[in-house]
């Protein structure tokens, strides 16, 4: 690949100048541009030459370069063309003067909560847009986030990472280390990717620019890219309010990540709630706009020259600017440069470079003539001035000059000292919440500055653990007044609360100063009613550490679920329905009942019946048939028929008939006395 310096001055594709570089990398160098065509500053990268024998990945790069230039959205770096050179294929963009997150970052530079959330936002906006057309990024990492001037973002280098991707040409070794840094689990292993992956990566490089730490990375590229698979995102305190929503855009498994979408949405809310970010301190663009100062180019008080130095100063210190104006530095040479401004006679235009000899108004005219016509002009566009009668007006005229400008001057140095700039002292702000503080701070027409957080137990979250300038300390309008928020109280280890009762659990907590709240039963086969299933702190389940004072929920175990009574088809001896009853983990119970439908040793019901739900080893009643009912033949012998009679029907036997004299006492009955019959059966007399 050409040393970047080489190509400085070419013009690709007959249209695109190259004025400076911008960087390099290890697959492209990427220059400012000219676009001689339009007049405009571009930027242009540079892909290195070996690609463009790679047949595959020119087919590739252009219906990349295509798709990405139909995207138009406020934070997509805009692509305007592309071809091939003979350094290599080339791809034109919008140039970006802010520079990139990476540089930011490298500067030692760390993003708010609010700032990362409005960034992070931004971003995925974006990415949301580029998915939606069905165009995956690949690469999202701090040098692909570049700003404009005003700070706001751009993602670049859509469609770049999957061209290169499945070209041929390999890059050299350890030019995957940046991309690795921030690749998803999925990626790592080697799988199918969709715009989730870019979801991941964004969440580390937001991690990254809070804490100044990337998570997961190892020795070596492989260890770093296996560090992840499987594995959530470590915690981090500085993380604060952003912990909870990098983590879901950081799960290991694909199906529980946010897309960029939801990832936006969740980051935009968290934005709004959080104070105002501050802007980026983004870096100035590389290319100024000339503009054109009063009096011409190199005009001003301290520049060298005569009149035309002077007139330009004179002329601002008439329109009231100080843009034209400049004290000079330590060191410099400091040369005052007063205006000449000639009187002429009543009536007389003088012309550019003239002066005039002028009689007083009130006196006669003079006699005395000068040697010469006219005035001179010195070297460098002093002006000679001969004496003359009006010299003493000359003078005055001089003074005047002079005094507008030394006025000038002064007035300059009161408003840069702000002498004229009103007073007042610095209110109380702890412990008012942000918004309260900088209601109270514009109030006087002060600006707050937030200090970055820090944790507290007694200032909650949002509000102000200190100030500087102490209170009271006398500031101009305008200063700067800082504050360190709260971002809540400190993490506190969660113990373990295996096996614990609800009682058991909120005091072992309590030592731990957390709170304990005993949420509703649920059921389970394994563990015991009343201990415990689980706990969490919010949503994180069995968490290992939480905000102190912060409430844990525990989660009972209600025992076994309740079960159904199996079916007991007609039929089924007790025997058979006690083991279907034992399977399903219900005890059994036998109750006899005699039936005139059901055989007698069979089953006629169950309480519950059959499909009801019953308490897992609760008791299931089986009702068993033991047949009709039965009588024994009472003892009449001896009685005279009709008292017989009636003592057999009052048993529930039919008298069938008398055999013999009706009138002797009865001698025997057929059945017999004694049997057991079946109630109701009938029985014959004998007399």
């Amino acid at each position: 690949m050409p040393h970047i310096s080489d190509s400085i001055g070419r013009v690709l594709g007959t249209r695109y100048r190259l004025i400076s570089a911008l960087g390099t990398g290890a697959s492209a160098h990427v220059f400012l541009a000219e676009d001689v065509s339009l007049q405009r500053h571009v930027a242009v990268k540079v892909l290195q030459p070996g690609l463009a024998t790679d047949a595959a990945f020119l087919k590739r790069f252009s219906a990349e370069a295509r798709s990405v230039a139909s995207l138009n959205h406020p934070h997509v770096l805009r692509v305007f063309d592309w071809g091939e050179d003979g350094d290599g294929p080339y791809l034109v963009t919008e140039y970006l003067g802010g520079g990139s997150l990476r540089d930011l970052l490298d500067s030692g530079y760390r993003l708010s909560h609010s700032q990362a959330a409005k960034l992070g936002a931004e971003v995925a906006q974006g990415l949301a847009y580029a998915h939606s057309r069905g165009l995956v990024h690949r690469d999202i990492k701090p040098a692909n986030l570049l700003f404009d001037e005003d700070g706001r973002v751009r993602v670049a280098d859509f469609g770049v990472a999957r061209a290169l991707a499945e070209a041929a040409w390999t890059e050299p070794a350890g030019a995957m280390v940046g991309t690795a840094r921030y690749a998803s689990p999925e990626s790592a292993e080697g799988k199918q990717v969709d715009g989730r992956a870019d979801v991941y990566s964004l969440a580390l490089v937001l991690y990254e620019a809070v804490t100044g730490e990337v998570p997961f990375v190892a020795d070596t590229t492989l260890g770093t890219l296996m560090a992840r698979v499987g594995s959530t995102l470590p915690p981090n305190p500085a993380l604060g309010p952003l912990d909870e929503v990098l983590s879901r855009a950081a799960a290991p498994e694909v199906g529980a990540r946010l897309d960029a979408a939801g990832f936006a949405a969740r980051l935009s809310a968290l934005a709004s709630a959080l104070p105002m970010a501050q802007p980026l301190p983004v870096r100035a663009p590389l290319v100024a706009q000339d503009v054109a100062g009063v009096g011409g180019a190199g005009a001003g008080v301290g520049a060298a020259g005569g009149v035309g130095a002077a007139t330009a100063a004179t002329a601002a210190v008439t329109a009231g600017t100080t843009a034209a104006l400049r004290l000079p530095t330590e060191g410099e040479r400091t040369q005052i440069v007063v205006p000449v401004v000639p009187t002429a006679p009543v009536g007389t235009k003088a012309g550019p470079g003239e002066v005039f000899d002028a009689e007083p108004v009130d006196g006669p005219k003079s006699k005395s003539k000068s040697k010469t016509k006219g005035a001179k002009t010195a070297a460098g566009g002093a002006v000679a001035i001969r004496p003359g009668k009006s010299r003493k007006k000359l003078y005055w005229s001089i003074g005047i000059v002079v005094l507008v400008l030394v006025l000038a001057a002064g007035a300059l140095v009161a408003i840069n000292k702000k002498v004229f700039t009103p007073s007042h002292p610095v209110p109380v702000l702890v412990p008012l919440t942000l918004a309260q503080a900088r209601a109270a701070a514009a109030k006087d027409h002060f600006t707050l500055h937030l200090e970055k957080g820090i944790t507290s137990i007694s200032v909650p979250a949002g509000s102000v653990i200190s100030q500087s300038p102490k209170v009271g300390t006398s500031l101009k309008e305008g200063s700067k007044l800082s504050v360190v928020p709260s971002i809540g109280p400190p993490p506190v280890a969660v113990p373990s609360l295996t096996g614990m009762t609800c009682a058991a659990a909120a005091a072992t907590l309590a030592t731990a100063h957390l709170k304990a709240t005993c949420a509703a039963g649920q059921y389970s086969s394994t563990v015991a009613a009343g201990t415990l299933l689980s706990w969490a702190y919010g949503t994180t389940p069995n968490p290992t550490s939480a905000p102190y004072g912060s409430t844990i929920t525990l989660t009972p175990s209600a025992g076994h679920a309740p079960v159904s009574v199996p079916p007991l088809p007609a039929g089924y001896t007790y025997a058979q329905a006690a083991a279907a009853i034992g399977a399903v983990g219900l005890v059994a119970a036998e109750q006899t009942q005699t039936s005139t439908s059901v055989s007698a040793g069979t089953i006629i019901s169950s309480s519950p019946a059959s499909g009801a739900a019953a308490p897992y080893g609760s008791t299931v009643t089986v009702v068993v048939s033991s047949g009709p009912p039965t009588t024994a033949v009472p003892n009449v012998l001896g009685q005279s028929v009709t008292q017989a009679t009636t003592e057999l029907q009052a048993d529930g036997f039919v008298v069938s008939g008398v055999t013999g004299n009706p009138k002797n006492p009865v001698n025997g009955t057929v059945p017999a006395t004694g049997a057991v019959v079946p109630t109701g059966s009938s029985v014959q007399i004998l007399a």
